[in-house]
């Protein structure tokens, strides 16, 4: 026969900043954390605790919820429902608890209620209205009050009863204090981390409060806004409005001019105004665009010159071409004034070189380069494919990754539970939240998305879409059916295809997006 199992479940009712216990059986605490409310709906977290001194291999979870309150989304467990009644399993991974360890798991729920009835591996949770006095709340509003290149400091509400607090990342104990501020020194410059604050005293712990994610200074930022809005120029004609560089909408605050095309030697490109555009325009001349580029930066703006496009062949594969690419795109960058340059290779990549091209370049221009990706939807999937291998590679100099979220069908998002369908927020964000999650920082993430008709052959949204994406990811609000582990307050902006063709739907896309980007956090 097995010993009893001694588990905690945390369950702490946090909304608004108010938190409220919920009954369990002694010698166990429960309570329901709800990490976020946006009316219609709420995001919920049960962390499962060994309190005893055996190892636990494998648990159960199981509640219900009254009617008309329903679950969706869920992660970090496997889940069966009968009616209202809901059962959560570990999954492979974690399954096995330590004495003094815990997991936790998360969903989405839709309604008014929450869980009640609740049973542990069969044993229940309830069982008297006080059956462990004095153990302390979680520690409620945790906020990030100070960065250095550093270092990060974080504070919270104090709680009654408590006598300290233990400071988490994950499941490690980064600081035990027994004051309401703590300081994470020794940390690398530009470096996220995720903590979470636990009180306790001698009668036991806290559950977890929710997570929030900071970063050191020191991050690259070559003089752009915290949140802005890039678009492509076309140096080339299709049937959306040809424009001079001067026509750019004062909107745009980064302009990727598209694109450098190979020349017949490995690794190298070339960039000039296009014949064809330059009689549509009446003859614009490559002197024209190069003044134009410096009024633009005289208004504030930055420029980079874009490589590749779904026609381009810029291949970089061995030294020799990652040579020839950065001192190429070096001679048109110091020909033209461009700031930086934009990696947009529909065509497949090699990390390797590609990264070895870029820290060159970066070393002939200097810290104030920009170099930005525009990566497709499948090449942001996993961290194994060759585009988000080379923006990890080159974090500590990438300024931002503009995925190209269109044009994509459907796919995963970073929760694994289904996929989703271009053309929602729930394909934006749930894609997003991959990149935010696997090693990105959040000020080198932006969404990109078609300017409107004619500029994509799917994915397209109206404007609103993009607003309500970068809510959810910024601040939690305006989300699909999909809400995100936690909020991405540096989320960098919006990226479209294109200036041309947003001129062409009347401006519509940098009229709605670029004003929202300035009320963001």
């Amino acid at each position: 026969m097995k010993r009893p199992l001694v588990l905690v479940l945390a369950m702490v009712l946090a909304c608004l900043g108010t938190v409220a216990p919920v009954a369990s059986a002694a010698g166990e605490r429960a309570a329901f954390v709800k990490t976020s409310d946006w009316g219609s709906g709420w995001e919920g977290r049960i962390t499962v605790t060994n309190g005893g001194t055996s190892t636990i291999n494998g648990w159960r979870v199981e509640f219900d919820l009254p009617a008309g309150t329903s679950l969706g989304t869920y992660w970090d467990a496997l889940l069966t429902s009968n009616g209202n009644h809901h059962t959560f399993t570990n999954r492979e991974y974690n399954g096995t608890i330590a004495p003094g360890a815990s997991v936790s798991f998360g969903f989405i729920g839709s309604g008014p209620g929450a869980p009640t009835n609740c049973l542990v591996n069969g044993q229940s949770c309830g069982g008297g209205t006080d059956p462990e006095p004095g153990v302390p709340a979680t520690p409620g509003t945790v906020r990030v009050t100070g960065t250095t290149t550093s270092a990060i400091t974080l504070g919270w509400d104090a709680v009654a009863g408590a006598s300290g607090y233990r400071l988490y990342e994950g499941d490690t104990v980064r600081a035990t204090v027994t004051g309401t501020s703590v300081t994470v020194s020794g940390l690398a410059a530009c470096t996220s981390r995720t903590y979470t604050v636990a009180a306790f005293n001698d009668v036991g712990e806290s559950a977890r409060s929710a997570p929030v994610t900071a970063t050191t200074a020191g991050c690259p930022q070559a003089d752009l806004p915290r949140h802005f809005l890039t678009g492509y120029w076309h140096n080339f004609v299709n049937p959306a409005t040809e424009l001079r560089l001067s026509d750019v909408p004062d909107s745009y605050d980064l302009i990727a001019v598209a694109f450098a095309e190979a020349t017949s030697t490995p690794g190298q490109v070339t960039f000039g105004v296009d014949p064809e555009l330059s009689t549509a325009l009446g003859g614009y001349t490559n002197a024209q665009l190069k003044a134009d580029v410096a009024a633009l930066q005289a208004r504030g703006k930055k420029v980079i010159l874009s490589v590749g496009g779904e026609a381009g062949r810029v291949s970089v594969g061995d030294s020799a071409s990652a040579t020839n690419f950065a001192n190429s795109v070096r001679s048109i960058m110091a020909e033209y004034g461009f700031d930086g340059v934009d990696i947009d290779l529909e065509n497949g990549l090699n990390p390797t070189y590609m990264a070895q091209a870029l820290r060159d370049l970066r070393g002939q221009v200097g810290s104030d380069l920009i170099i930005t990706m525009a990566p497709q939807t499948i090449d942001m999937q996993s961290t194994s494919g060759s585009y988000f291998a080379l923006a990890l590679e080159i974090r500590d100099i990438l300024t931002v990754v503009h995925t190209q979220f269109y044009n994509s069908g459907s796919m995963l998002g970073c929760d694994q539970a289904q996929a989703y369908h271009q053309g929602s927020v729930d394909f934006i964000t749930a894609l997003a939240c991959i990149q935010l999650e696997n090693g990105l920082r959040p000020d080198q993430v932006a969404v990109g998305l078609p300017a409107g008709p004619g500029a994509a052959g799917g994915g397209v949204v109206a404007p609103s879409v993009v607003t309500d994406a970068l809510d959810c990811l910024a601040r939690g609000t305006n989300c699909g059916s999909f809400q995100p582990p936690r909020t991405y307050p540096g989320i960098r902006g919006a990226m479209t295809w294109s200036i041309n063709w947003d001129v062409t739907n009347g401006n519509n896309f940098a009229r709605t997006v670029a004003p929202h980007l300035d009320t963001l956090p």
